[in-house]
């Protein structure tokens, strides 16, 4: 029988050995752009009970471990693949529920009711995955369970299955037989059962590699981030209006053009009819009064001037009271919004858009289940939506649903300009369910294109491809790849136009010069056409020199 203090050291053991081969993990994404990684992921997801279980005594019981191994993980888990693997160790928790040691039956049924949690949380599993080699090692359990009464030939049983499941997955997928590779997520689950039982036969616990990265306070990195904000106002005021156009209302990109005199973060977008702005100015009378060339304000919605500086101490004091305590926030509206997302710039957009909280991620760092379950507790309203804006936080998202009262609904937005729709398609007039709707058909037009580099050589469709080269993803997807940014970059907007578009809107990163942005805005607008606006935006994210929003 294993004990607790035993099962303890298995699963404190697995973490280290995860965290020493995360980049081995990381490295059979098939996809080389430099986002958070499987690896990474698990390895954090994993790696956020470490402590907890340290400070376990050795009188602890299995069932102890496992329950705070299991909430440790929920709370920790980051991207698709940390998510699956904090609700396989759900399972374990549930079929070792009440047990002070367990034996080869109880851990294979607790397997399989791991593996049960699994699948039923993914909407379409998919086979040739971690959900496989999990699924493949709980049904050896079974077997093996009923074959011997000896611990460690059950495990090395179960560790055997896992490995040559795992070897086959490269002949169940299309794109990872193309590559040569094994699943990443389902390496990560061996690694993990593999270390465990080093530890059941005997072995010590595994030693770091190197020195466990040390994740800034989720608050602590808020108040800095608010405070860098604070920096970054330029101007003071937030302006918004809508106006309808005059009979003969002149060409509105003479509005934009003077509005970028007398301030910054200028979007004028127009239609037949309405004229839409927002910008960021120390002027807004000025604003206001240059409107009324073009048109009259219309009513609903009504103009909006907001100081910036005034919101940014607002933050700072929420950051504040959220490191007090994360006390659920007192209900002050109707509806609230937590929006993913990383960049200065995105995230004054979205704020602006009405969203109370930006968790920082989406790039090359995926937030928690926890960090999201902490921006929902600590927005006012009593209906908070979330908008994940990566399809690899989506399940964190989901996850963070279920550990709150509150009523909440998560978006499927998988991209910033999805994210941005969705807000602009809201309508505090309406209830939940229409407001459900309503954004999801906003989010579900937009084109996304997405302008990176490959941060490893990798093979992709009959393609090699090299480090540094740039990629161009259209929706999600690799289109090609090319040597030089603006290049691919028009080659990409090119493609996503095809379909039909009125509105481009390109948001270049911290890696991208004013200069160069504004060089490729005008390259952008002299090649597609004539009833095409291209509007650039300082987004200011890493790993994306441009995100693209087609409409």
């Amino acid at each position: 029988m294993i004990n607790g203090a035993l099962f303890r050291d298995a699963v404190i053991s697995a973490a280290i050995t995860l965290n020493n081969r995360k980049r081995e993990v990381d490295e059979l994404n098939v996809y080389p752009v430099p986002d958070g990684d499987t690896g990474t992921n698990m390895s954090m997801t994993i790696g956020n009970a470490v402590e907890e279980l340290k400070r376990l005594p050795d009188s602890v019981t299995v069932s102890d471990v496992a329950s705070a191994a299991a909430s440790a993980l929920l709370r920790g888990a980051r991207g698709n693949s940390g998510v699956i693997l904090s609700l396989i160790f759900r399972g374990i928790s549930k079929g070792l529920a009440g047990l002070s040691e367990a034996g080869c039956e109880d851990f294979a049924r607790a397997l399989e009711l791991g593996v049960k949690a699994a699948y039923k949380a993914v909407m379409k599993p998919v086979e040739g995955t971690i959900l496989t080699v999990s699924k493949a090692a709980a049904e050896k359990a079974k077997e093996s369970a009923l074959s011997n009464s000896s611990d460690v030939i059950f495990w090395a049983d179960v560790c055997a299955e896992a490995e040559a499941t795992l070897a086959k997955t490269t002949d169940m997928l299309p794109q990872l037989k193309k590559a040569g590779v094994v699943d990443a997520g389902g390496m990560g689950f061996t690694i993990i059962i593999k270390a465990m039982y080093e530890v059941f036969n005997g072995g010590d616990i595994a030693v770091p590699a190197e020195v466990p990265q040390v994740e800034e306070n989720s608050i602590e990195a808020f108040k800095t981030a608010v405070s860098q904000y604070d920096d970054d106002i330029t101007f003071t005021y937030c302006t918004e209006y809508m106006l309808e156009k005059n009979p003969n209302c002149p060409d509105p990109f003479m509005l934009r053009a003077y509005l970028e005199t007398i301030g910054d973060c200028v979007v004028v977008v127009d239609d037949e009819k309405i004229i839409k702005v927002h910008v960021h100015t120390d002027n807004p009378g000025k604003a206001i009064q240059k409107a009324l060339e073009f048109g009259y304000f219309i009513n609903d919605p009504k103009p909006k001037i907001e100081n910036m500086r005034i919101q940014h101490q607002n933050k700072v004091k929420e950051a504040e009271q959220l490191e007090a305590g994360f006390a659920p926030a007192v209900p002050e509206k109707e509806f609230g919004f937590v929006a993913v997302a990383a960049g200065h710039g995105i995230e004054t957009l979205f704020t602006d858009l009405g969203v109370d909280f930006v968790v920082r991620g989406g790039q090359t760092m995926n937030p928690s289940t926890d960090d999201i379950l902490r921006a929902i507790l600590a927005t006012p309203a009593k209906t908070v939506f979330v908008l994940p804006n990566n399809k690899n936080i989506i399940m964190a998202a989901e996850q963070a649903v279920k550990l709150t009262d509150k009523s909440v609904c998560v978006l499927q937005t998988r991209t910033i300009p999805q994210g941005i729709s969705a807000m602009m398609a809201f309508d505090d007039s309406v209830g939940l369910a229409e407001n459900r709707i309503n954004m999801t058909k906003a989010f579900e037009k937009v084109q996304t294109g997405l302008v990176t580099y490959a941060a490893r050589d990798s093979e992709f469709e009959g393609h090699a491809i090299k480090e540094g080269e740039i990629l161009a993803l259209d929706n999600g997807k690799l289109a090609f790849t090319e040597k030089d940014i603006n290049k691919a970059t028009l080659k990409l907007t090119k493609k996503l136009c095809k379909s039909g578009a009125s509105y481009v809107t390109v948001i270049y990163g911290s890696d991208v010069t004013e200069e160069n942005a504004e060089q490729l805005q005008q390259l952008l607008q002299s090649k597609l056409s004539d009833k095409i606006e291209v509007m650039l935006v300082n987004g200011g994210q890493p790993v994306y020199y441009y995100i693209i929003s087609v409409e």
